[in-house]
C-alpha cells in the first residue's frame, strides 16, 4: 500500500502503520480495523508482594500460537477500550475479561481492571465448563482491590 511504513509490533501477525497515525491489521482476508497508534490504555502485570506477575507466568507456560493470540487481544483492548462482547465482557464493578479462542479449540480469559489510563492484567484461566468458577473471580476480586489500594 502507498504511504504505509511496516509497524514493528512484539507479535507475529502484520500491523501497518500510516500517515495519519492509525495501524491497520493485515490479513489475509486484507486490512480491517484501523486504530490509533496511540494507545488508550498503559498495560501492566499485577505484582504480588513477592514479587511475582502471575499472568506472566501463566503465559510463560503456554504454547506460542496461544500466548500470540492472548497478547492479540489484549492490545486490541489497549488500543481500543472500551469494548464489548464478544472480545471484552464485564464480570463485576472494575472488572472485566479479555475473551480469547486458543489453538486447540480452548477457551482463555485475562480478567483486568482499569483505572486512571492503566489496565491491569489480574488473573488467567483456561475455561473448563460454561460457567466460570468463583474461586477465579475471587481471586481476580482480591488482586484488584489489592491494586487498587496502592494506586
Amino acid at each position: 500500500m502507498l504511504g504505509c511504513l511496516e509497524f514493528p509490533v512484539n507479535i507475529a501477525r502484520k500491523w501497518k502503520l500510516f500517515k495519519n497515525n492509525t495501524l491497520d491489521k493485515c490479513t489475509s482476508y486484507g486490512t480491517f480495523n484501523q486504530m490509533s497508534t496511540n494507545p488508550i490504555l498503559t498495560v501492566n502485570f499485577f505484582l504480588t508482594e513477592s514479587g511475582n506477575e502471575p499472568v506472566r507466568e501463566w503465559l510463560k507456560d503456554m504454547e506460542k500460537e496461544d500466548k500470540k493470540q492472548i497478547g492479540e487481544d489484549i492490545m486490541l483492548v489497549q488500543f481500543r477500550w472500551p469494548l464489548g462482547m464478544p472480545l471484552v465482557r464485564k464480570m463485576e464493578t472494575d472488572i472485566w475479561e479479555v475473551r480469547s479462542k486458543l489453538s486447540n479449540g480452548n477457551i482463555s480469559r485475562v480478567f483486568f481492571t482499569i483505572k486512571n489510563g492503566v489496565m491491569t492484567l489480574l488473573h488467567g484461566i483456561i475455561k473448563k465448563s460454561q460457567k466460570t468458577p468463583k474461586k477465579d473471580i475471587d481471586l481476580a476480586r482480591s488482586r484488584k482491590n489489592m491494586w487498587l489500594s496502592e494506586v
